[in-house]
Order: structure tokens, then C-alpha cells, then sequence
């Protein structure tokens, strides 16, 4: 499928005005997609400047848009200059490791990874390979438990009390079970990957699935009988009715679940990651808590931004993808 240009509600109109179409009609439609988000933005920008140059803290004044400007800077220069020093430490070890051949041949270089503390930016690496993991598992789990249960009342009037019972509990209730689990069963003196991240990750599986679960349920329930009928006079078998009947038409209802599941999970995150200890955003804003200098409420605000940003950004991705493989248009555009 190509991408038109309903996916950029202004391009269609800017197109138009280079031509000469309706231009006031369509400048219109650009002021309305364009100016109004820019001019509520705007607002909030003065409301935020206005409150917070009135309210102390025991840090300091509560950050206003220009010390968000200013620690983002801060933040992104430490990146840049973290990396630095890491590319200076290998050229370090390589020259060494150099010398030390050339004085013995038979010398086997050994390569340390760089330990420096990460940034900003990589914390933000860590938060998103640690939501998307969490993520693509509860739907590895979601989307068949989904259908399954969709496609028996039986079933779904059996598993419907779980559902119900499960969908509500707080991360911070299941992290301390999840923790002592991993622990548990996640021995080994070389591990793959820290404690840390299984925790958060697991936590983010368990408080996520349960939208898809429940959405791909009722999609799959509603399906027309008409569809059920083609299916039955082509005498499909169970796995053929799923791919070619169930599964194309509930994917709208599904991408819903799939929706919320990704918000919530990328919520549930930040929680996770500050009790758990997992390096990235949840824990930056921890320390920063915790840090308590006269730049850490700046800090914070910095990453709460960020959190919102990159919240939208995900659920814009998954817009994006049913676009491509749902046949129902008009859910993207809402």
C-alpha cells in the first residue's frame, strides 16, 4: 500500500496552495491542523513560565521552559563528551595492546569495555529496548490467548474473571514477586543481560497484555456470521479459519489492545525501573530525585518531557503499521 497524504493532514492543502487551488480555503485548513496545536502549545508554554517563577521548592525554583532548554543542552553535552572519552579510552587500549605485540608476538591483546556511567541519551536506549521487549512478549502472549478465547464463548466466559481480577494490579504490586522470581530462577555468573532489565521487563509483560488480550477477544467474538459461513461451505480447518478469516477481520479491534497495551506498558515502565534499578529513564529520574542538587528539578522535567514525547511518538508508530496491514482506514485517523 502506498502512503497518501491523509497520513499529513497539511501536506494535502500546502500541495494545493502551490498550485493555486482554493488558496484561502485551504490556508484555512493549515491555520485549523497547524496553528491551532502551535497556539495551544503557546499557552501552556506562558501558563507553565507563569506558575513555576511563583512556586519555591527546598531545590530552588520549579523549572520553567528556558531551564528545560538549558539542562537538555547540559544533558546532550555530557553525552557528547561521555562518548569522547570513551573513543579516547579504546584508541588508548588499541595503541597499547599495539606496543605489547610488537615487543611479544605471541601476546593475545585482551579488549575492556569502556565503564563510564551512562548518559542521558543512553538511558533513553535502555527504556526503549526495555518497554519494546516487554512489549513484543505480552503480545506473543496476548494475541493467541486473545483469539483462543474469542473464538469460544466457553472460554471466554472462563478466563473473563481473570482478566478482570488481573487488569487493574499496579506494577509496584507485582515488582517485589517478579523480583524475588527472577532471583530465583536467573542464576548464573555471566549473565546475558542484568537482573535489572528482566524485572522491568517482566513487570512491563504482565501490566500490558491485558488490553490486547481483551480487544482481539471481542474482535474476534464479533465477527460476522457471514464470514463463519464462508468459512464453514469452504470446510476450512481451525488454523486456515484463523489466518484467513479471524485474524484480517479483527485487526482493527486488535491494533486498538495493541495501542493501549504499548501506553500502558510504556508507563508502567518508568515505575518498574526505579524500584528495579534498571538503568534507564525510570532511574535517571530517581537519582536525580535523590541527587537532590540545585539542577536536578530541571533534570527531571527534562526527562518527564521526554517521556511524553517518546509515549506519542510509539503510539504514532503503531498508527502507522495498521495503516499498512488493516483494512479499516479510518481507525488510523483517530
Amino acid at each position: 500500500m502506498n502512503m497518501s497524504l491523509s497520513n499529513l493532514p497539511w501536506l494535502e492543502p500546502l500541495v494545493k496552495i502551490v498550485r493555486g487551488d482554493n488558496v484561502s480555503q485551504n490556508a484555512t485548513i493549515i491555520i485549523k491542523t497547524i496553528g491551532l496545536p502551535l497556539a495551544g502549545i503557546l499557552v501552556f508554554l506562558l501558563v507553565w513560565h507563569a506558575a513555576a517563577s511563583n512556586i519555591n521548592t527546598s531545590l530552588g525554583q520549579f523549572p520553567g521552559p528556558a531551564d528545560v532548554v538549558e539542562q537538555s543542552g547540559n544533558l546532550l553535552q555530557e553525552h557528547i563528551t561521555e562518548r569522547e572519552k570513551a573513543d579516547a579510552f579504546y584508541i588508548r587500549q588499541e595503541k597499547r595492546n599495539a606496543a605489547r605485540v610488537k615487543v611479544d608476538p605471541d601476546y593475545v591483546p585482551k579488549i575492556r569495555d569502556y565503564t563510564g556511567k551512562p548518559t542521558y541519551i543512553d538511558q533513553i536506549g535502555t527504556s526503549l529496548i526495555t518497554v519494546l521487549s516487554g512489549f513484543f512478549l505480552a503480545s506473543l502472549i496476548a494475541v493467541p490467548l486473545g483469539i483462543v478465547i474469542g473464538l469460544s464463548a466457553n472460554l471466554y466466559s472462563a478466563f473473563n474473571p481473570i482478566i478482570q481480577i488481573f487488569k487493574p494490579v499496579s506494577p509496584l504490586a507485582w515488582l517485589p514477586l517478579v523480583t524475588m522470581v527472577v532471583s530465583a530462577l536467573y542464576v548464573t555468573d555471566d549473565p546475558a543481560v542484568a537482573k535489572s532489565f528482566v524485572t522491568s521487563m517482566i513487570t512491563v509483560m504482565l501490566c500490558c497484555l491485558w488490553p490486547t488480550v481483551i480487544n482481539t477477544a471481542v474482535g474476534v467474538a464479533s465477527i460476522s456470521q457471514d464470514l463463519k459461513n464462508v468459512s464453514m461451505v469452504l470446510r476450512l480447518n481451525y488454523i486456515t479459519h484463523v489466518i484467513k478469516i479471524v485474524l484480517p477481520a479483527s485487526v482493527p479491534m486488535m491494533f486498538t489492545g495493541l495501542r493501549l497495551s504499548l501506553s500502558i506498558a510504556w508507563m508502567v515502565l518508568i515505575a518498574a525501573e526505579m524500584l528495579a534499578q534498571n538503568p534507564g529513564l525510570g532511574k535517571f529520574v530517581w537519582d536525580e530525585f535523590q541527587n537532590g542538587s540545585s539542577d536536578s528539578l530541571g533534570r527531571i522535567m527534562v526527562a518527564v518531557i521526554t517521556i511524553g514525547i517518546i509515549g506519542f511518538a510509539l503510539d504514532r508508530v503503531m498508527l502507522i503499521i495498521q495503516r499498512f496491514v488493516s483494512w479499516d482506514k479510518a481507525a488510523t485517523l483517530r
